[in-house]
Parts: C-alpha cells; structure tokens; sequence
C-alpha cells in the first residue's frame, strides 16, 4: 500500500469549547487526518482561552489561541462593534500570518470566518481551502426584523467584499450540490458532505415512545415551532415524551412551554451532552425544526442509529440527506400544524418507524468518516 504523504494542514476558527456542529465537524476530521493519515494538524483559534475542547481532541492535535478575543464584541453596540471589530481584525491578521509563517503548513484551511478577509493575502506558500458549513442564503443574514438600514447597507457590502475573498481561495468547499449551484460564480468548488461521527454497533430498539431533537437554543433550529406543535401533540398522546438537548440560552423557549401550558415532565429542555448516541437509541424519532441549515448534522447521527427523521424542507440540509417517504418526512417549512400530523402519523404507525429506522441506516452509510475523509485527502493531495 502506498503510504500517505505527511501533509501538515492548520485550521482557522473562532473556538472549540462550544458544543456546536462546527466545533464537532472539524474536531472529528482533524482527529481522522492525525490519527490515520499522520498529518501533522494544528487548529488556530481566537477565543475561547483557558477553556477547554468540548469535543474529544487527539493527542496528536495542536491547538493555538491566539487571544484575540473577538466574544467581547457581542455586548457591545452596533456603531462600537464595527470599530473594535476593525482593530482585532489587524490584531489577527498579524498574528495569524506569524503562526503561519512559524507552523509553514501544506493547507491552510479557513471555515469562512474572520480571516477569510485576509488568509489568501498571506503568503506563506500554503493552499488556501475555505469551508462553509451554511448555505448562502443565510450566512451573515440580518433579517428584516432585527436590523435597520445601516446594517442591511453594511452586510450588502460584506457580501461584496466576501465573494472577492471567495473567489482567491484555491479551492471552495461546500457540503451539499444545492450549495455548489448557490456559489456559481465562484470557480473551484467542491462538494465534500460532513462525516458521521459515529456508526453505532447497536441501533435503536427500544423505541421508547420518545422525541428528540438535538441542536443549540438558536432561533435558526425553530425549537419555538416544535414547541408549538408539541402542544398540540401533547393534548393527543399522554404517554409520549419530547427532549430537546443544546447549549445556549434556553429561558426564551422555556416561556413558551409556561405560555402553553406544556407539562414539563413531558417536554424537556436538556443542556448539551457528550454522550448523545445513547439519548439517540433510547428514542422512537429525530425532528429537525431549523429555519434553514448548513447540512444537519443531527440528522445523520440519528439516522445511524436506526431513527427515522421528521424535518422541515428548509435550505438545504434535510433535503440532501433525507429520501421523503423512505427514511424520513420532509414538511413544509415553518408549517406548524402539518409538522404536529407528520409526527402524530409516525407516533400511531410504529412499523413505519420501525421500517424508516432501518432504511436510515442504510442510506446515513454513505457519510461514514473513512469515505469523507477519503474525499478530502484527494483534494489535498491534488493541490
């Protein structure tokens, strides 16, 4: 067997200690690529100091904080935002080209943060590949609702300026073939899905008359819409359970199940595990409520373990993952009720959960991490 070239790759993200897809993803691969390639990896950071990964870290994987400490800015005024942003802006890019020109990697890779303003301005002889883990359509997206004119005039010209950014990479990585046909200006792209980050020898059998969803308590995952539908749901089936599990501020939702006078026994808003697989095999299904996602990591997670997934057809991860009326339900997107009879349908059908469950394993196989990994080892052998 041929062996593998020991390349030296860097990735460029704003944190590890938070339990989000991201972290997760690029956790997963950078311990893959260390581990089974022999790839000398370093991760780059900017926040998050003195906290550890949430997410399992291979011995073999460099970490650097660089301290720039870009969290700060999130209480700060739009008009003090910008201006602050501007200085650490110059902060990192001095001290990401240092790193850079110290660690002298074969791949630079940037997850289309902060730096991806600057990364192929800097000249250290390294490939300079971008991943975005979001479609288009909503990345860096001042809604309507929560912004004024400054800001929707100053994210237009963000765009502007991303695009050109963009477009210098050597390559652009996307995670689904709706996203390619979304960035088709853009020369050199890429489609390469996020891995599994297990494959369960056992998968759910149980089928504990219980719902979960997985995700951070964002307004992008929709928990409100699921909420709402539970209520309905609730009313209907005394003897089912719904658990949510994500980090981040949960007193808005938890409003909401007090407003609908939801029983909290029975709807459970839980903090972020490690150990996810197992709420995965002791449930019936998986519901994906996002306004719109990158990919959909849950999804995949609990597919592998035998769940059927009941999700809104949003842009544009459950679609590229799902086979409606096979593995999974697609509905309408934001449409309440029709997601309460989607689910209600599955809770009197157990055979079709059962069925569906065994479809999904089958279909998620094709995000196993040996067949993705294998993927990007291709695209960095060939730059």
């Amino acid at each position: 067997m041929k062996p593998n070239k020991q390349l030296k790759i860097v990735y460029c993200t704003p944190s590890l200690y938070m339990a989000g897809g991201v972290e997760r993803v690029l956790t997963l691969k950078a311990n893959y690529f260390a581990d089974h390639y022999g790839y000398d990896v370093t991760i780059i950071v900017t926040d998050g100091k003195n906290k550890s990964s949430f997410f399992t870290l291979s011995d073999c994987v460099k970490v650097v904080n660089l301290d720039i400490n870009f969290e700060e800015l999130w209480h700060r005024n739009f008009i003090m935002r910008v201006y602050q942003y501007v200085v650490k802006q110059r902060q990192y890019k001095h001290a990401l080209s240092k790193e850079l020109y110290r660690i002298h990697p074969d791949i630079t890779i940037s997850t289309l943060r902060r730096e991806i303003n600057f990364i192929s301005d800097i000249k250290d002889g390294s490939k300079k590949i971008g991943e975005i883990h979001i479609n288009r359509a909503h990345y860096r997206n001042f809604t309507p609702n929560r912004s004024n004119l400054i800001k929707k005039l100053f994210a237009k010209s963000w765009m502007r300026g991303l695009l050109e950014h963009v477009k210098k990479l050597d390559r652009f990585v996307v995670l689904t073939e709706y996203d390619r046909q979304a960035w088709q200006e853009i020369p050199r792209v890429e489609v390469i899905p996020n891995p599994l980050p297990f494959y369960p020898i056992k998968v759910a059998c149980s089928r504990r008359r219980r719902i979960i969803a997985v995700g951070r308590y964002f307004d992008e995952k929709g928990y409100d819409l699921l909420i709402k539908a539970w209520s309905i749901i609730e009313k209907e089936c005394d003897d089912w359970e719904l658990d949510i599990y994500g980090d981040g501020c949960k007193s808005y939702y938890e409003r909401i199940v007090d407003d609908l006078n939801i029983n909290r026994t029975r709807c459970r808003l839980n903090d972020s595990i490690k150990d996810v697989q197992k709420e995965y095999l002791d449930s019936s299904f998986f519901v994906c409520t996002s306004r719109f996602e990158g990919f959909g990591m849950g999804i995949i997670e609990a597919m592998a373990c035998g769940l059927p997934v009941v999700a809104f057809d949003c842009l544009w991860g459950p679609r590229s993952i799902i086979s409606d009326g096979e593995d999974g339900l697609l509905v309408e997107n934001g449409n309440i009720v029709k997601l309460a009879e989607t689910m209600l349908f599955l809770i009197y059908h157990p055979l079709t959960i059962a069925e569906m469950g065994q479809k999904a394993i089958i279909n998620v196989s094709r995000f196993n991490i040996d067949t993705i990994a294998m993927k990007w080892k291709r695209l960095f052998e060939s730059l």
